[in-house]
């Protein structure tokens, strides 16, 4: 069993799409382990996406991403990092697979409803970030 990160950001939860997307995950055979809704603050955005901090789009994103309520949940399953993120599709909705959730609900590149780790390194660190007390 693996366990991976999974963010629905607030486009997703503004746009009514959060019991869609669990829907989808739960198909897959996906376990939630943990759920919660959060408001992410600054710090704890900048710190997520630290990675990105010297790219153009860092103060769009954490903008972004600490605008509204989140949902951030524990997934567990089979290769779950890799089923998440064939799920998710690609980042530019745009260019996302059709049945897939960026392709199905997609409208921009920054606002993309979806976060998921892309390595068991990530999910731990992800993990640790936004459920300190199942880590």
């Amino acid at each position: 069993m693996e366990r991976t990160f999974v963010m629905l950001k607030p486009d997703a939860v503004k746009r009514r799409l959060v019991g869609e997307i669990i829907k989808r995950i739960e198909a897959k055979n996906l376990n939630i382990i943990a759920l919660k809704m959060i408001h992410i603050d600054r710090k704890l955005a900048e710190t997520h996406y630290g990675e990105h901090r010297e790219k153009p789009f860092f103060k769009d994103l954490v903008d972004f991403v600490t605008s509204g309520p989140a949902v951030a949940m524990i997934v567990e399953g089979p290769n779950a990092i890799s089923v998440v993120r064939t799920m998710m599709g690609a980042t530019n909705p745009f260019n996302a697979a059709p049945g897939t959730i960026r392709g199905d609900f997609g409208l921009d590149l920054t606002q993309n409803l979806i976060h998921g780790s892309d390595s068991p390194q990530s999910a731990q660190r992800e993990l640790a970030l936004f459920f300190p007390e199942e880590t």
